[in-house]
């Protein structure tokens, strides 16, 4: 029996027993988060980070526990150790450097704008402050805006609203308490799905995910980052990238 939550110092250390058994990793994820993270009406999350960390589990020769943590919360449980890796969309910056390390990057996005369809709101009118945006809390939506356009003094720092998840800050858009949302490129498809909102425009960010681990746990990266290499150059990657219709 594999044990659970290799969160100490000796995480890489299978436990002690007549055979050697695979260690455990408990991996962050903040759920839903289409297409990456998502929460099946079983309870049990799948998804594209989720199926990525599956896969080089079974190639690395280590198991996986899926723990389900707000996004803000996420580094800040890494570091308490109630979790070994972050694999959740997390965007690799240098403020989020300074806490955790980053696997290679696995994908890019931008940070796309929606509106609820027959808006007259333009990017432009975005890019000037004027719309009352939503987005998560957290996120690197969150902190463009921030230093974009409340900290340059274009837009109220009251009309930046955040919002626990993604579908809270749709629901305030669908309702009309809000202009617009802010959120990752990739995931807005799955977002606008059946909605009556459409995209009109993106901010090129050019931001690269990562899978994140704490500082000092360099084997569990070196893991880490030669399962991602081999995944990268699988077939199974594009598989992957169809099934959650990423591109």
């Amino acid at each position: 029996m594999a044990f659970a939550g290799c969160t100490g110092s000796d995480s890489k250390t299978p436990a002690q027993s007549g055979a050697e058994e695979k260690p455990t990793y408990v991996v962050g994820i903040d759920a839903p988060y289409p297409p990456f993270s998502i929460m099946g009406k079983d309870g049990k999350p799948t998804g594209f980070d989720t199926e990525t960390m599956l896969w080089i589990a079974e190639k690395e020769g280590f198991n996986v526990e899926f723990k389900q943590i707000a996004f803000d919360s996420l580094v800040p449980a890494l570091n308490g150790k109630n979790i070994d890796l972050v694999h959740s969309g997390m965007t690799i910056t240098p403020e989020r450097l300074e806490q955790v390390n980053f696997s290679v990057p696995y994908w890019t996005v931008n940070q796309t704008v929606i509106v609820r369809e027959g808006s007259t709101l333009t990017m432009d009118d975005v890019l000037a402050g004027t719309a009352t945006l939503g987005t998560q809390r957290g996120t690197t939506a969150e902190i463009w805006i921030d230093e974009n356009l409340v900290q340059k003094g274009l837009m109220d720092k009251k009309n930046l609203k955040h919002h626990d998840n993604i579908a809270n800050a749709v629901t305030d858009l669908e309702n009309g308490n809000i202009d617009a949302v802010m959120f990752d490129s990739t995931v807005i498809n799955d977002v606008i799905a059946g909605k009556k909102l459409q995209k009109i425009g993106s901010v090129e960010t050019g931001e690269q995910f990562g899978i994140a681990v704490r500082k000092g746990d360099n084997e569990l990266l070196a893991t880490i980052n030669d399962g991602l290499e081999k995944f990268m150059n699988d077939p199974y990657r594009q598989e992957l990238i169809q099934k959650y219709k990423m591109e």
